[in-house]
């Protein structure tokens, strides 16, 4: 079929004729995959899809200027690479209201003739979870899919996981997402991740790491952290580079400490504040790199802030129908606790780990306070107690005593895990059920140790059903390991079924500040026994809403989905006991002032953000993934699924019976599929590309169609159905203010044998192809008509164009990208910007004051009249010119009016619609757009759209889908 010009005018139109300088005026393109340069892929090259020999030797350009300002050790080091160069390593993160997006871009040089194996490896946080992972290999995109686990994948794909992600594991301080692909000689390939993760509070502060280990120097290193929230941001600070996760870890001290003194900031650290928005950068150059880590092993780049808070119920977001609460209430008396430290002292805990462990608890017995009550248990082939089948209050008696039993520790014999835990459990408990123990006191066992169950039970099931019966949910258990011999799985278990956490420590960390660090954690209980409710009306689901305690310096965050969206409140309910008093605190939060006031922070978070961004520098990466502004606007929402996985995957570990669990599995896994986030129970899988022995990409299945191809179905994707379009819609009377569809591009037209120039102005020419299908049973229509493919070339200031069709997107500037139609992506060519939102629609920008709106019409199971198609709409149309020509473009500048016809004796009143000379009958109809998310009113010309045009349908053919045509200044194509 042939390609419909949509919209034309002359190149040399006035109307953008600064368009280059205006384009550099533009804010940056926030995005959450970090920004990539289509640039960096190869030279820009007009309408080029592969470098040619020219361009591959500026791919070491940036390399070659960077070995001539360093010193001769660096350039050493460089010059004996034998791994592809990475080039540039740029690593985004943006935080909105504690909750983080971290977007990795790495792109790497084959610098040698043949093809080499480049290795992608990025550190993340345990706690966070991948959402999306992409690859651009030899200027190819391959996407990766988020998988049940259980599935099985296709030959010939590749898995790209990260590490200790096993169903069976717990979670390590860090994972390691690692993949290898080959790169065809003297070319690029960009590895593309992102990943999103709750900010936990600590010790008062907000914590997020950055790993900066690329193990190698790097040309362009760049990292941005972004802090954006509806609180008052206070209290930020960049701590020095961290040389492993232990130490940053280490690094935390209570908020308030008298002893804290400003940390030095890393080299070339930057922190600005903008409104309630805050910016810190970190880009060191090759020779700084150096000499901080020649290896390319820089550290950890931490982060720390906290927020302003009001006294009460807390800080409740609404939006889109989700709502996020934050609760950490503060300026209340210390809870009093009591607490049995129960401590391995078995052979392996012999010299450095003991030491550590003793110093740790000398300094804890200095913070136990008065009205504490405490017991000390070692354990190894024998269980010690130091004072039997009691608690002793704090007093500076006991504490001299305590010191005594603990320097006296001796490492000996084996590890009595079943034994020790129960011993600790009957002391405590025994405490509890006497009189000298305070009603709402809080209770709790410290577990430490190094290693496995040797001695006794060493059946895990077993221990941890013995621990449930003897704590008779009484009291909580933490449990701390210290090394790599330690079953991190049945400490994970102890501490979930008896309402406490687990802190593992590496073998090489200071385990005396790690230990004090988690005392300092839990040592201040503030709550117990907390209950938020919300009205059950309103409110579907809610995450954990049930809390055994509340320490200082934590956060209670609880995310929920409203089923009600038109009501007018939500009750919150909240009540905890203090020591002796019951509190109970209750409010109604109006959810419509709510919703548009946290719309307003996060437009106002955005907007503050774009304009503190930089545009990216000539030769620079720029972007490929989520548009901020579209995932700021679900932030709540994916809050809401991230709490809601973990809570899954905790109530999985704590099932008891197989029914329970797979409910649990098939919960977490849903959402995990949903939400895109790769877990314990989902794989990533990606398609492996595959270079020739002769150094060259293997054709790709997912190439371009050609201009006469047409697309193929979309069978697993959901349906739509299809609105009916007997006439056309011409346009809502008056400005132009109302959008311009494309119904002309479905309907009882034939397909045109040539494309049909749709619009084109400025230098931009927008085509459309035409497909066939019959009928619908029962219809006046010969056939229906369809778009099965848009093409939109910018000319200026260099000739890029974009090519869409249902199932994918290519964008042609500098480089030459596919994108896939069913996933989220958004891309910066300098010329065009493409934001795809997965299954739904492409937005195509140009110049900031031109933009395109092309829907995309998809069939599961497609009847025998229907086609996957596109919908073409003008989103703005400031930029486009008064000579704006085409099937729409023409009608853009036009004064359109209405005249009612004399009534005749008999008939019905009559309109005609008036543009330019002409006059056509038209009737008023209501017809829904944007795939049925607006509805306008519009003018239906029936039969006689024919009439309303310059010139003849066939005028409007052109030669090919990229055809722009050559007409003077001026003129309009007729």
């Amino acid at each position: 079929m042939s390609p419909l010009s949509l919209i034309w005018t002359p190149r040399t139109s006035a109307s953008i004729k600064n368009f280059g300088s205006a384009r550099r005026k533009m804010l940056p393109l926030l995005v959450l995959l970090l920004p990539l340069s289509l640039s960096a892929l190869g030279r820009p090259d007009e309408l080029q899809s592969e470098p040619d020999s020219e361009s591959l030797e500026d791919l070491d350009l940036d390399l070659v200027m960077a070995l001539r300002r360093v010193p001769r050790q660096v350039k050493t080091i460089l010059a004996k690479e034998t791994k592809p160069h990475i080039q540039e390593l740029s690593i985004k993160t943006t935080i909105i209201s504690r909750y983080a997006f971290t977007a990795v871009n790495c792109a790497m040089v084959n610098r040698h003739i043949s093809a080499a194996e480049g290795v992608f490896q990025f550190q993340i946080p345990a706690d966070a979870y991948i959402s999306n992972f992409t690859m651009i290999v030899g200027g190819r995109v391959y996407q990766g899919e988020v998988t049940a686990k259980e599935r099985r994948v296709k030959q010939g794909n590749s898995k790209a996981k990260s590490q200790d992600s096993s169903e069976n594991s717990p979670e390590p301080e860090v994972e390691v997402f690692r993949t290898a692909v080959n790169i065809p000689g003297r070319n690029r390939a960009v590895f593309l991740l992102t990943y999103e993760q709750l900010l936990q509070r600590r010790l008062g502060r907000y914590r997020h790491v950055t790993s900066l280990r690329p193990l190698q120097l790097v040309s362009r290193l760049s990292l941005d952290v972004t802090i954006a929230d509806h609180a008052p941001i206070m209290d930020v600070e960049v701590l020095p580079l961290q040389s492993s996760r232990t130490s940053s870890s280490s690094a935390n001290s209570p908020s308030g400490s008298k002893t804290a003194v400003k940390p030095v900031l890393p080299i070339t650290t930057e922190i600005k504040q903008q409104d309630n928005v805050w910016r810190i950068t970190f880009s060191p150059n090759i020779v700084q790199q150096a000499r901080i880590s020649t290896s390319g092993i820089l550290g950890d780049f931490v982060v720390r802030y906290d927020v302003q808070r009001e006294l009460g119920i807390g800080d409740i977001q609404v939006l889109n129908g989700h709502f996020v609460h934050y609760f950490a209430p503060k300026d209340l008396p210390a809870v009093p606790k009591n607490v049995v430290f129960v401590i391995d002292t078995s052979a392996s805990m012999l010299g450095a780990k003991m030491r550590q462990t003793k110093d740790a608890l000398f300094t804890i017995l200095k913070d136990l306070r008065p009205g504490d009550h405490f017991n000390f248990i070692s354990f190894s082939n024998k269980i010690k107690v130091w004072q039997p089948n009691r608690l002793v209050p704090v007093t500076p008696l006991n504490i001299r005593d305590a010191k005594k039993f603990i320097y006296l520790l001796m490492p000996t014999g084996g590890t009595n895990i079943d034994g020790a835990i129960q011993m600790g459990s009957s002391v405590l408990r025994e405490y509890l059920s006497g009189s000298d123990s305070g009603q709402n006191s809080v209770s709790l066992i410290i577990f430490l140790t190094d290693g496995r169950p040797t001695i006794g039970e060493v059946q895990s099931a077993t221990i941890l059903g013995n621990t449930r019966s003897a704590v008779q949910e009484k009291f909580c258990v933490f449990t701390i390991g210290i090394g790599n011999d330690v079953d991190y799985r049945l400490l994970e278990r102890m501490a979930l079924d008896n309402c406490g956490m687990m802190r593992r420590i590496p073998e090489e960390a200071d385990a005396s500040a790690m230990l004090k660090g988690f005392y300092d954690e839990i040592g201040t209980p503030l709550l117990s026994d907390i209950r938020i409710n919300y009205t059950e009306s309103t409110v579907g689901y809610v995450t954990q809403n049930l809390f055994t305690n509340y320490f200082n310096g934590s956060e209670i965050v609880i995310a929920g989905k409203l089923t009600n969206v038109s009501a007018e409140s939500l009750h919150v309910q909240v009540t905890a006991s203090n020591n002796d008093k019951s509190i109970v605190l209750e409010t109604d939060v109006p959810l419509q002032h709510r919703q548009l006031e946290t719309q307003r922070r996060v437009k106002e978070a955005t907007a503050a953000m774009a304009a503190g961004a930089k545009a990216p520098a000539s030769g620079s990466l720029s972007g490929l993934g989520f548009p901020l502004g579209s995932i700021a606007e679900h932030f709540a929402e994916r809050v809401w699924g991230f709490l809601s996985v973990k809570e899954g995957l905790r109530a999985r570990l704590r099932s008891t019976t197989s029914k329970e669990r797979e409910d649990h599995i098939q919960r977490a896994t849903n959402l995990s599929l949903t939400y895109h986030f790769l877990t314990p129970l989902t794989n990533m899988v990606v398609e492996k590309p595959v270079v020739l022995a002769d150094g060259t990409m293997e054709t790709a299945s997912n190439a371009a169609p050609e201009a006469d191809e047409t697309p193929p179905a979309a069978n697993d994707l959901p349906g739509e159905a299809d609105a009916e379009a007997e006439q056309r819609p011409i346009r809502r009377l008056g400005s132009q203010t109302a959008p311009l569809t494309n119904t002309l591009g479905k309907g009882n037209r034939r397909p045109a044998k040539k494309p049909i120039t749709i619009s084109k102005t400025s230098g931009v020419t927008a085509n459309g192809k035409l497909i066939g299908a019959p009928a619908p049973p029962g219809s006046h229509k010969q056939q229906r008509t369809y778009f099965s493919t848009i093409t939109i070339v910018a000319d200026r200031p260099k000739r890029a164009y974009i090519e869409v069709t249902p199932r994918k997107v290519i964008l042609d500037g500098q480089d030459r990208i596919v994108l896939p139609c069913h996933s989220t992506a958004a891309v910066d060519s300098g010329v065009l910007s493409v934001a795809v939102v997965g299954k739904a629609n492409v937005t195509v920008t140009i110049g900031g004051n031109i933009s395109f709106v092309i829907l995309l019409h998809q069939y599961k199971n497609p009847a025998p009249y229907q086609r996957d198609h596109l919908g073409f709409y003008i989103g703005n149309s400031k930029g486009l010119s008064d000579n704006c020509h085409g099937l729409l473009g023409q009608f853009l500048h036009q004064e359109v009016g209405l005249a009612e016809l004399p009534v005749q004796v008999g008939a019905e009143p009559s309109t005609v619609l008036k543009v330019k000379d002409r006059s056509v009958p038209v009737v008023h109809k209501s017809r829904k757009i944007y795939s049925g998310t607006q509805s306008v009113d519009c003018w239906f010309a029936r039969n006689n759209a024919a009439k309303l045009i310059d010139g003849q349908y066939e005028d409007y053919l052109m030669s090919h889908m990229f055809d722009t045509g050559d007409w003077p200044q001026g003129t309009n194509r007729m």
